[in-house]
C-alpha cells in the first residue's frame, strides 16, 4: 500500500512532536514538518500535504492565511486545524475557509483518528508488522523555552475564548514570548507594553506545586473608555476600576487554569489587586523592583479585532520555579 503524504504545520517543536506521536504507527503516512505557514504552503505545492494538520497562530503566515492561499491557488489538501485558539469565531472562520475539522490543543489521539477517518482515507484497522510505518524517526528536539511557549499558547487561547464571549468581539492572539529577565530587562519589556502611555496595572499572585509568581495585566488608560463602552459600564471611576478587576480575573484566571491543567499543578490564586493606576512605567518598576529581581517572564498581548484596544499580560514566575517547570515539561515531552 502506498503511503499518504501528511504535513504537520506548526511553529512549535513541541506541538509537532505531540501530533506526530498521536498518529497511529500502523497508518500509512509519510510525515513532513513545517515551522510556519509559508513553509507549509511550499510543502503542499511540492506534494507533501495531501492531508495537513494545521496550527492557526504562527509567524510569517498564520493558519487562516494558509487556508485562504490554498483556496486562491486551487491547491488540493485536506486540512484539519489543530489549534489553541478555540474561539467560536476561530472555528467558524477556519471551516468557512475549507478546514474539514477543528481539534483543540493538545490534540486527543482518538479525536485525531476520528477526524482522519472522516476524510475518507482508506486506512486499514490493522496492517502486518512488516508494513507498519513509524512516524517517530524524525521527531523534533524541544527546548524548555519552546515547550513552555506551547503550553502558554494553549492557556492563552482558553483565556481568549472567555474574553471573546464577555466582550462580544474576536480576540487576535499573538505568539507568546518567553524569556528569563533581569529587572532591567523587565523594565524594558514593560516600557514596550506601555508604548509611551500612562497605564493601570492589575496583579494577581499564584502559588502551588513548587511554582510561584505573579500575573500582571496592563491596561492602557487611553483605551479604557472604549472597553467600558463595549461592556456598557458606568462612567464613574470606581465602576471602571471594578470592570478592570473583573476582566483581569477572567483573563488571568483562565490562563493560569490552562497552565495548571496541562502541567498537572494545582495553583492557588489570590484576588486581583491594583498594582498601579494612571501611572508611568518607571513608577511601576521602582515600586516592585525588589520582588522582580530575576524572573521567567511570558509576554502576551491580546488585541481586539477592528478596535484599537490591547491587553498586555505578563506571567512572572520566580526564578526558583524554573526547575519545577522544567521537570513538568520534561515529563510531557519525553
Amino acid at each position: 500500500m502506498s503511503t499518504i503524504p501528511l504535513l504537520v504545520c506548526d511553529d512549535s517543536n513541541m506541538a509537532r512532536k505531540q501530533l506526530i506521536r498521536s498518529l497511529p504507527s500502523n497508518w500509512p503516512f509519510r510525515v513532513t514538518q513545517a515551522a510556519n505557514g509559508l513553509e507549509g504552503l511550499e510543502a503542499i505545492r511540492q506534494g507533501a500535504g495531501q492531508i495537513v494538520l494545521l496550527d492557526l497562530t504562527m509567524p510569517e503566515l498564520d493558519g487562516f492565511g494558509v487556508l485562504a492561499q490554498l483556496r486562491e491557488e486551487g491547491l488540493q489538501a485536506e486540512v484539519i486545524v489543530v489549534s489553541g485558539d478555540v474561539q467560536d469565531e476561530a472555528v467558524r472562520r477556519a471551516k468557512a475557509l475549507g478546514a474539514k475539522a477543528f481539534i483543540k490543543k493538545p490534540a486527543d489521539p482518538m479525536q485525531l483518528a476520528d477526524a482522519l477517518n472522516a476524510l475518507g482515507v482508506d486506512i486499514p484497522l490493522t496492517r502486518p508488522v512488516a508494513e507498519q510505518t513509524s512516524h517517530f524517526s524524525d521527531l523534533p528536539n524541544v527546548s524548555f523555552r519552546d515547550a513552555f511557549r506551547e503550553v502558554t499558547n494553549i492557556a492563552m487561547g482558553r483565556a481568549a475564548n472567555l474574553l471573546s464571549k464577555v466582550l462580544g468581539v474576536f480576540i487576535q492572539l499573538p505568539i507568546p514570548n518567553v524569556n528569563i529577565l533581569e529587572v532591567g530587562e523587565l523594565h524594558m519589556t514593560l516600557a514596550d507594553a506601555q508604548r509611551g502611555q500612562s497605564l493601570t496595572a492589575i496583579c494577581q499572585g499564584y502559588i502551588g506545586g513548587g511554582v510561584a509568581g505573579e500575573a500582571l495585566l496592563i491596561f492602557h488608560d487611553a483605551e479604557i473608555n472604549d472597553v467600558a463602552k463595549l461592556l456598557e459600564t458606568q462612567e464613574d471611576e470606581s465602576a471602571r476600576l471594578e470592570m478592570l478587576l473583573d476582566l483581569a480575573s477572567i483573563i488571568i484566571g483562565a490562563c493560569l487554569n490552562g497552565l495548571s491543567e496541562q502541567l498537572n499543578i494545582s495553583l492557588s490564586q489570590s484576588h486581583p489587586l491594583v498594582l498601579g493606576q494612571h501611572c508611568p512605567i518607571e513608577d511601576l518598576v521602582r515600586i516592585n523592583q525588589r520582588r522582580w529581581k530575576r524572573t521567567l517572564a511570558v509576554e502576551i498581548s491580546y488585541g481586539l479585532e477592528d478596535l484599537d484596544i490591547h491587553f498586555d499580560l505578563l506571567l512572572l514566575f520566580t526564578e526558583d520555579s524554573v526547575p519545577r517547570l522544567r521537570e513538568k515539561l520534561d515529563f510531557m515531552i519525553n
